[in-house]
C-alpha cells in the first residue's frame, strides 16, 4: 500500500493517515494541516451533558483518538465531548496492516446487504462526504502501565465547556471463566476511575476482536458487566456502547435497558455494521484469523445509527427512563448532526469524518 490516499482529502487529513501502521499514526500522529488553527469558544458553555457544562453537543467516539497527543489535538479543534480510544487491563496487540480500507458502497448499507461480501480498497475517489470505510484495529493497548498516566495527561487537556470520556472494555485471557472476562471490564473501568476521568464508557459492540463477540446482543452479559462496572467506578456517570438492534431485536432491547437502566447515564449507538470485506479477487482483505467479517463506518451506516437513536428515545419516553443518548455513525456534516439532534441525540459524535476534516466541530458550532 503506498500513500495516495493521503492526498485524496489533501490538507483535510488530520487525525489518522490509514497509509500508517497503527503504531506508526500512535507514534507520530495527529498530522494536522498546516492552516489548522485552535477554536476558541467565547462566553459560557450554556449546554449540558451528563450534567456537566458544554459549549456543544459534539465530539468524537471511541476510535480515532489513540492517545493524549489526539485528545489535544481534538479539544483544539473545538470537538468538545470526546472518548479516549477504548483501552483494556492488559497490553493487546493491533490487528496486522492494512486497518482501514475504503468501501464503494452507494447509499445505505442495509442489514441484507451486509451479508454480501463488500470490496475493500487502498484508496477512493469518493468525496469525504459520501466515504464508507472499514475499520479493523481489534481495541489494541498499550496496557494500563502506559494508559492510565497518559489518560491522567489527557484530562489536562480538557477546557472548560469539554468532556472527556474514558472508554474500556474486558480482555478474554488464557484460564478465564466467563464471570472473570465480565470481571475484567471492571478492572479496566476501575484503573479509569482512578484518574478521575468525569465518565466511563464501557465498550459492548466492537465487531473487530473475533474471540470476544459482541456482548450487547446477550443480554444477561450485558447486565452482569454493567452491574460489576457500576461497583467497581460508583458514581462516575456510565455509559455503555451498543451497536445496530434490528427491529426484530426490539424486545431484547428493551427488557436489557428495563435491567441496566438504574445503573447507566448515557447510551452511546451505534458503533458499526459488521460486513465481509474482501479484495478485488473476491479474497479476505485484511489478513488474519477471524478478519472476514469487520466493522463498517461512514456515510452508508447513517440510517441505522439515525434508526437506533429514534429508538432508543422512544423506549426512554415509554418506560420514563432517565438515561441520555449519543448518537454516532455516518456523520459526515453539518446536516447528519442536525439529523441525529433531530431524532433525539443528546450528543453527536463523529469518527469517519472527524478523522480526515478538523474543521466538523467548527462548521457545527457555527449552525448550532
Amino acid at each position: 500500500m503506498d500513500r495516495d490516499q493521503a492526498k485524496l482529502f489533501d490538507d483535510q487529513l488530520g487525525l489518522y493517515d490509514p497509509s500508517k501502521t497503527y503504531l506508526e499514526n500512535w507514534d507520530e500522529g495527529p498530522f494536522p494541516a498546516k492552516d489548522f488553527k485552535l477554536y476558541e469558544d467565547k462566553g459560557e458553555p450554556e449546554l449540558t451533558f451528563l450534567g456537566l457544562p458544554v459549549y456543544s453537543p459534539f465530539g468524537i467516539p471511541a476510535g480515532p483518538l489513540l492517545n493524549s497527543n489526539h485528545i489535544k489535538f481534538a479539544f483544539d479543534g473545538g470537538f468538545d465531548v470526546i472518548c479516549y480510544k477504548t483501552q483494556r487491563s492488559v497490553k493487546f496487540l493491533a490487528n496486522d496492516f492494512p486497518n482501514v480500507l475504503y468501501l464503494d458502497i452507494e447509499g445505505d448499507l442495509t442489514i441484507e446487504r451486509a451479508k454480501q461480501p463488500l470490496v475493500g480498497q487502498p484508496t477512493t475517489t469518493k468525496p469525504l462526504k459520501n466515504v464508507s470505510i472499514t475499520n479493523s484495529f481489534g481495541n489494541p493497548s498499550l496496557g494500563p502501565d502506559f494508559w492510565v498516566d497518559d489518560l491522567k495527561k489527557a484530562l489536562t487537556y480538557e477546557k472548560k465547556g469539554q468532556l472527556l470520556i474514558m472508554s474500556v472494555v474486558g480482555t478474554i485471557q488464557e484460564g478465564f471463566s466467563q464471570d472473570d472476562y465480565y470481571d475484567d471490564f471492571a478492572k479496566a473501568a476501575k484503573l479509569a476511575a482512578s484518574t478521575s476521568v468525569k465518565a466511563i464508557e464501557i465498550n459492548l459492540s466492537c465487531p473487530n476482536v473475533a474471540s470476544e463477540g459482541i456482548l450487547c446482543y446477550t443480554k444477561e452479559a450485558v447486565v452482569a458487566v454493567c452491574q460489576k462496572v457500576k461497583e467497581a467506578i460508583g458514581d462516575t456517570p456510565l455509559i455503555t456502547k451498543f451497536g445496530y438492534f434490528s427491529k426484530a431485536q426490539e424486545q431484547l432491547l428493551e427488557d436489557t435497558l428495563k435491567d441496566i437502566e438504574p445503573l447507566i447515564s448515557a447510551i452511546s449507538a451505534i458503533n458499526t455494521l459488521p460486513a465481509p470485506v474482501v479484495d478485488r479477487n473476491g479474497k479476505q482483505a485484511l489478513p488474519g484469523e477471524g478478519r472476514l467479517s469487520s466493522g463498517i463506518c461512514g456515510a452508508s451506516i447513517k440510517w441505522a445509527g439515525l434508526d437506533m437513536v429514534g429508538r432508543l428515545n422512544k423506549l426512554k419516553a415509554k418506560n420514563n427512563w432517565n438515561y441520555e443518548i449519543i448518537g454516532v455513525g455516518g456523520v459526515m456534516g453539518v446536516n447528519d448532526f442536525h439529523s441525529y439532534r433531530e431524532a433525539g441525540a443528546d450528543v453527536v459524535q463523529s469518527a469517519t469524518a472527524a478523522m480526515w476534516n478538523t474543521d466538523l466541530a467548527a462548521q457545527i458550532k457555527a449552525n448550532l
